[in-house]
């Protein structure tokens, strides 16, 4: 098995192909590698006692605990590169397979580039993404502009410009998408924005794009060696039934792709537009506004897969702020603003967390653009390319010192 191969595939276990959504391959290449003993545990996300949004972080390591992982959790918008950091951090050789959306697998790249995570025992099977909603506005908008209840949904899905749920009794009720992001409702704002629908930077890739309609089987495609070694050993097995798609189906995949991230671009004029039509001066008086309302209270920090700092000079006690006081100002925000902007993977945590309700991805992703345009580097996508760093010789160090001390 080459890279890059792509498949039809298909669990051969009923009890899998019941619970799933597609073909049900993720789950059953996760008990592949489970009991095959190629890692010692699956980090993924399940719902808390059956709650659509209440979405948490879970490792498994018992096979038979990996169909409560089983469908998409749309209202569930977690992050679990933040979780594999720490636990890998207590268990050095511990060997996880993470399913992971995009911006997961992207933060996982960049803190590996960092030296955050080792990659060598991490395998990463991706998911397809069109976008996550809040689990908030997903309960007030299935109430209030599907008619339906929010706790009767057991199914969501996102596509061809349609937000569409079922419901226990087997009742579909479908919106368009458009017309409800019009309202302020749908995806959450980072999602809409976002270019990168289908996980290349993962080990493999998994789908339903590229599945004639009305047939039960994922589309899964081959990005490595490791990804290569994981689905050969399911299919050798006999966890997994495959064929291969044909070349109509292929370029509808990339098609559907394309669909997407064309989207997220007129999104990112549209929300960027404003700013494009202000002066310097009333950019930093909007900006500055917005980040008087700050409380410090660093919920994005905490919330965000980038910040990954033991010690942050920005608390009391650390040097720069005097002990028992908060940073001044805008100081917080903006800071943690440089921080990030070349390597934020737009996942949008540090907004979820925002207690006061402030645009910072808005920001942050503007000055991404940025960074990406200059150095032509994008965050997450190579795990070969090394992040934009800045070199200074000794002498051009020297000489900005004498002109600091002037």
């Amino acid at each position: 098995m080459m890279n890059n191969d792509v498949y039809l595939a298909r669990s051969t276990d009923e009890g899998i192909l019941e619970k799933a959504e597609c073909g049900g391959a993720v789950t059953a290449l996760l008990r592949f590698a489970l009991e095959s003993g190629q890692v010692d545990g699956v980090l993924a996300t399940r719902a808390r006692d059956g709650d659509r949004y209440d979405g948490i972080p879970v490792l498994i390591t018992d096979p038979h605990e990996l169909i409560g992982t089983a469908g998409a959790l749309h209202a569930s918008p977690v992050n679990l590169a933040r979780c594999l950091k720490e636990y890998l951090e207590g268990a050095a050789n511990l060997r996880i397979t993470v399913v992971c959306k995009p911006c997961d697998a992207k933060a996982i790249v960049e803190l590996a580039k960092r030296e955050q995570i080792e990659m060598d025992n991490v395998l990463l099977i991706g998911l397809n993404c069109t976008g996550t909603l809040s689990p908030a506005t997903a309960r007030r908008m299935f109430e209030e502009e599907f008619k339906v209840d929010p706790d009767d949904v057991v199914r969501e899905d996102i596509a061809d410009g349609r937000l569409t749920v079922w419901l226990g009794d087997g009742t579909e009720v479908s919106r368009d998408l458009a017309a409800l992001e019009e309202q302020g409702l749908g995806r959450r704002e980072n999602c809409r924005r976002c270019e990168t629908s289908i996980p290349t930077m993962a080990d493999v890739a998994c789908g339903k794009w590229g599945v004639e309609d009305g047939k039960k089987a994922t589309f899964v495609e081959v990005l490595s060696e490791k990804g290569a070694a994981l689905v050969n050993g399911a299919i050798e097995a006999g966890h997994l039934q495959v064929e291969r798609p044909s070349g109509a189906a292929v370029k509808s995949r990339r098609a559907k792709a394309e669909a997407a991230a064309e989207l997220a671009r007129s999104w990112q004029e549209r929300d960027f537009a404003p700013f494009k039509e202000m002066s310097l001066e009333q950019r930093f008086r909007y900006w500055t506004g917005q980040f008087s309302q700050c409380i410090k209270c660093f919920g994005c920090r905490d919330a965000c897969p980038i910040c990954y700092c033991r010690v942050c000079w920005l608390e009391a006690e650390r040097g720069y702020v005097p002990g028992g006081e908060v940073p001044p100002h805008v100081m917080w925000p903006m800071v943690r603003v440089a921080h990030v902007m070349d390597s934020c993977v737009n996942c949008g945590q540090c907004q979820d967390a925002c207690s006061m309700n402030l645009p910072l991805t808005r920001l942050i992703f503007m000055l991404n653009r940025e960074v990406a345009g200059i150095f032509k580097y994008e965050p997450g996508m190579d795990l070969a390319a090394p992040p934009p760093c800045t070199f200074v010789t000794e002498e051009e160090l020297s000489i900005n010192a004498v002109n600091l001390s002037l």
